[in-house]
């Protein structure tokens, strides 16, 4: 090999390495530390003034623990959920009753290989006769999908709700294909 040549890179990587050393080491001009966590954390944007530490007695303050902030913790969201239904046309539901932060609203998940489009009506119930209705439109194919009421205050605990969901034909005489609802039994259980 040519000694040159492996000269003159290992002068390129030294110099192309200065850089990245001193921002390691930080700035420490006559043992003055600028206190805000300077070298590789303020080079990469880890170091924030806000985040040391008072130090006592004039000494260097010293970084806190590095928070990194992500997305905002959500609410939990409690379900209770009936049975995966099918029916012999091609339609399967599932229906829901979720409680998050105060609100309930109802939820079912479906899939339509009926072949034919369909009307679905979905309607929560709670406690004083309070009732939530939504009618979703399911098209004609075997991709799942959902439909959902708008979120409501609760008004009484979670076991005092109850879903419902019912798919038909949008036709005249509506000839209703699967209901499923959120209490319901599994089948076989009676």
């Amino acid at each position: 090999m040519n000694l040159r040549l492996i000269g003159i890179g290992a002068g390129v990587l030294i110099i192309l390495s200065l850089p990245l050393a001193g921002a390691i080491a930080g700035p420490d001009f006559a043992g003055q530390d600028d206190g805000k966590g300077g070298g590789l954390f303020k080079t990469l944007g880890l170091s924030d003034p806000a985040r040391t530490s008072p130090s006592p007695a004039g000494r260097p303050a010293a970084p806190a623990a590095i928070q990194r902030s992500g997305p905002a913790e959500q609410p939990r969201t409690d379900s209770r959920c009936g049975p995966e239904l099918s029916s012999p046309h091609g339609v399967e539901a599932q229906t829901c009753v979720l409680v998050a932060d105060g609100q309930t609203w109802g939820r079912s998940y479906y899939r339509n290989a009926s072949g034919h489009a369909l009307d679905a009506v979905l309607t929560v119930m709670g406690p004083a006769g309070r009732t939530v209705q939504i009618r979703c439109s399911v098209g004609a194919g075997d991709e799942p999908g959902l439909c959902e009421t708008p979120k409501e205050d609760s008004a009484g605990e979670p076991e005092s709700y109850s879903a419902v969901a019912e798919f038909a034909v949008p036709d005249d005489e509506g000839q209703l294909l699967l209901r499923s609802g959120s209490n319901s039994p599994a089948p076989g259980d009676g």
